[in-house]
């Protein structure tokens, strides 16, 4: 993957490329988060489809479909993150193992976020969907950086600096 980003960004001007290069963690952060809201969307919409199609509430629907995206995209943003955004240096069991718990734990915070942005938004307000949870995801990929940087893979940049 890193090979194929490189050579993305070799097509690049040379300006463009030092751009890329001074924020290159925040560029992938973008693109991972990007993708990572696909994920989400993508299992948010099939299990949105099956809870409807098993007619229970729209509590139940809003609730649960962003349970199982949750689980689904938070998985795929933690590998994503740790290989190539933060590129964490995290090498045994244990420290793997904290890693892991802190970001996953981030992101239970994130998911109350969002469970109560879909729940206000599309439950109570009864605006659509898809908007609220645009919105939400907006909301949540702020607050996953700032987690992910200071809180999860702190210790990223200072294993680099001393390595580098």
């Amino acid at each position: 993957m890193e090979k194929f980003i490189k050579m993305c960004v070799s097509i690049l001007p040379k300006p463009l490329q030092d751009i890329y290069y001074k924020y290159e963690d925040k560029w992938l952060y973008l693109v991972f988060g990007v993708l990572t809201t696909v994920v989400s969307f993508i299992t948010a919409g099939i299990s949105k489809s099956l809870l409807e199609g098993a007619n229970v509430a729209s509590g139940i629907v809003s609730t649960g479909s962003t349970v199982i995206s949750w689980i689904c995209s938070v998985t795929f943003a933690y590998l994503t993150n740790r290989a190539w955004v933060f590129k964490s240096h995290a090498s045994n069991a244990k420290e793997v193992a904290v890693e892991a718990f802190s970001f996953y734990g981030g992101r239970v915070f994130t998911l109350i976020v969002e469970a109560v942005m879909m729940w206000l938004g599309y439950t109570k307000m009864g605006i659509n969907f898809w908007v609220t949870k645009i919105a939400a995801n907006v909301v949540v990929l702020i607050l996953n950086y700032v987690i992910s940087k200071i809180l999860v893979f702190k210790d990223t940049d200072k294993k680099e600096s001393a390595n580098g």
